[in-house]
């Protein structure tokens, strides 16, 4: 069964949330740089750095009190991520930030994590990468789910090339002492990770303007701009190992595009197509923003496909019984296609 991570708990939010404001007032900056600010104190074990005399004297005092009540390094790694997520929501929406950057909701991170759980059947260390990583939130949400369920170290990789997301990936992750590598840079271009054993991502949909960087993409467009999200997942499967696996946020009418018959062609000629399940729809503001999952595993290192493809819809998470049914059919799903 789903693992549900536990809350941070009110007092931690109040916390980070009371000294983002403080650090604002401070600082007479944008929410987010107060934030970073803010976290990056809690890092060097709740030092406040002052530069040109900004916080004052007092501020100072008043922050470090507050720090040191936090406690931070008693806070578990779930408590820890979603304390700073709640707060990234408030900056998120004070700063206008615009809809390519916000966090995917922790609901459909538990089922990322359970999904790749279930299916890699993860023993050892596990290496991660996340090719449009953002603010880590979803790479992190994963990452703790494996430790927790192997014990085993898990290492990340995240690519990004928005840097003021990455400086949230980097607080987070370093709060959370999680073992994350983060690259600068355009992800449909050559990338310097190495390969890796699974891979996530929420993916950006729309159209990649750089033509020029796709010309050795399979997926590419044969005219005008080739879809962000193809290029991403033919990218990432690149730096899977043989036999990885990896869960992809996609639009829900992704296989209903002229580009649709290319697109599945790449796939089966480098990928197993195991699985597309369908969000539920009350998740979405609107019919255009609908999404679903998609599980690929790379051809090679003794994986085969699926006899029976992985296809459905999760109902609401509001109906237990129902999606406690639907998880069930996946076990059964994984016991029978899934090769131990």
């Amino acid at each position: 069964m789903i693992r549900c991570f536990r809350s941070a708990n009110s007092r931690g939010r109040s916390f980070l949330f009371y000294t983002t404001f403080l650090t604002l007032s401070a600082l007479k900056s944008s929410y987010l740089d107060a934030l970073l600010e803010n976290a990056e104190n809690l890092v060097d074990n709740g030092k406040v750095q002052v530069e040109d005399g900004k916080p004052n004297s007092a501020e100072v005092k008043q922050l470090e009190a507050i720090y040191q009540t936090l406690n931070i390094g008693q806070q578990s790694n779930e408590d820890i991520r979603r304390m700073l997520q709640l707060s990234l929501l408030k900056v998120l929406h004070q700063d206008a930030i615009q809809a390519n950057h916000q966090l995917t909701p922790d609901s459909l991170g538990v089922i990322i994590a359970y999904l790749l759980e279930r299916v890699a059947q993860p023993k050892e260390k596990v290496t991660i990468l996340d090719p449009v990583v953002g603010t880590g939130n979803l790479l992190t949400t994963v990452m703790n789910h494996l430790h927790q369920v192997t014990g085993e170290p898990v290492e990340g990789y995240g690519v990004d090339n928005d840097d003021s997301m990455l400086a949230v990936a980097s607080v987070s992750a370093a709060l959370q002492k999680l073992d994350v590598t983060l690259y600068h840079q355009d992800a449909v271009e050559p990338l310097t990770v190495p390969q890796v054993q699974m891979a996530v991502a929420d993916l950006p949909i729309g159209y990649y303007p750089l033509d020029k960087n796709t010309k050795n993409y399979r997926t590419r467009a044969k005219k005008g701009h080739s879809y962000a999200h193809h290029l991403l997942i033919e990218q990432t499967i690149n730096y899977l190992v043989p036999g990885g696996w990896a869960v992809f946020l996609v639009p829900a009418n992704m296989f209903r595009t002229k580009e649709t018959a290319g697109f599945v062609k790449w796939i089966q000629s480098v990928a197993h197509m195991q699985g597309l399940l369908n969000l539920p729809t009350d998740l979405f503001h609107n019919k255009a923003a609908e999404k679903s999952l998609l599980l690929l595993q790379k051809q090679g290192g003794g994986s085969r496909q699926a006899g029976k493809v992985l296809l459905g819809t999760f109902p609401t998470f509001n109906k237990q019984d129902d999606f406690r049914r639907f998880i069930g059919m996946i076990d059964q799903w994984v016991a029978t296609n899934v090769k131990k």
